[in-house]
């Protein structure tokens, strides 16, 4: 076993999405890659959007997920630091991940450093300029009110509604042919803005978007979206020689860790 001396980032597995059959070939294909990582893994940071709904009851939590949770508690349990930060497909979050899990649980953006370099991290939902109806609606979803209320509910009901909602969502309309929008992409915009307040980041990464982005904004400062593991089963590698995109290569395949295949991927910087 190696040194635990490398960083690790993902987001958006959506599992549950859009079947069971389809959800657990990705889920058990993202088990796989955190095995590859165990070894050399000191932190692992899931930036969102791991379920493509969650809900948690008093007494209940939604089924699935196992194989996912039960990698994750071991890694936890070995010493390897899991960071959880809520997407809008896993809004409602308590307090499960924390202690069933040993998570640290983000709801905010998170400024941090790592391997000399400072990162602003978050899963980017609601970020930069526009998005107008949704920013309203996550409002709405997070007032404690109208959480108590579902709560009241039936979690077969609750968890059927939601998840009815969840699949009529941009991402399951548009898998796969997400636009980039080059410089009009909001979290550029919003990463560019922060950098005026705050020219000490480095790296701003981001999951939501379902892109493989990995741009200069500005000297020696980069704006990082992580992809998903949906199409693309990308994520990124932080060590103290570089930061750089990888891709573990489409379920039921071999990782691709040849050099030419990371050259398609991979936007490394010291």
């Amino acid at each position: 076993m190696t040194d635990r001396n490398k960083i690790y980032f993902a987001s958006d597995l959506h599992l549950g999405s859009p079947d069971w059959n389809n959800s657990l070939i990705r889920e058990t294909h993202f088990v796989n890659w955190l095995q590859s990582i165990r070894g050399d893994a000191a932190e692992i940071y899931l930036l969102g959007d791991m379920f493509d709904f969650w809900f948690e009851y008093k007494r209940a939590v939604p089924k699935g997920g196992v194989r996912l949770l039960g990698k994750l508690a071991e890694f936890a349990d070995s010493g390897i630091v899991i960071h959880y930060f809520v997407g809008n497909h896993d809004l409602w979050l308590r307090d499960y991940f924390q202690k069933e899990l040993g998570f640290r649980v983000y709801y905010n953006p998170l400024v941090t450093d790592i391997h000399g370099r400072r990162f602003y991290l978050h899963h980017g939902d609601g970020l930069g300029p526009g998005d107008a109806s949704y920013k309203f609606l996550k409002r709405i979803f997070k007032n404690r009110f109208f959480q108590w209320v579902f709560r009241m509910t039936h979690p077969d009901l609750g968890i059927a509604i939601a998840s009815w909602f969840s699949k009529r969502s941009r991402i399951h309309a548009n898998a796969g042919n997400e636009k980039d929008y080059g410089d009009g992409e909001y979290h550029a915009i919003h990463a560019r803005n922060v950098l005026q307040k705050n020219p000490g980041i480095d790296y701003f990464v981001f999951g939501h978007r379902h892109i493989v982005k990995f741009e200069s904004i500005a000297e020696g400062k980069y704006h990082v979206n992580l992809g998903d593991w949906m199409v693309h089963f990308t994520y990124l590698e932080s060590t103290k020689d570089e930061v750089a995109i990888r891709n573990f290569g489409p379920p039921g395949i071999a990782a691709v860790n040849s050099p030419s295949s990371r050259k398609q991927f991979r936007t490394g910087a010291g």
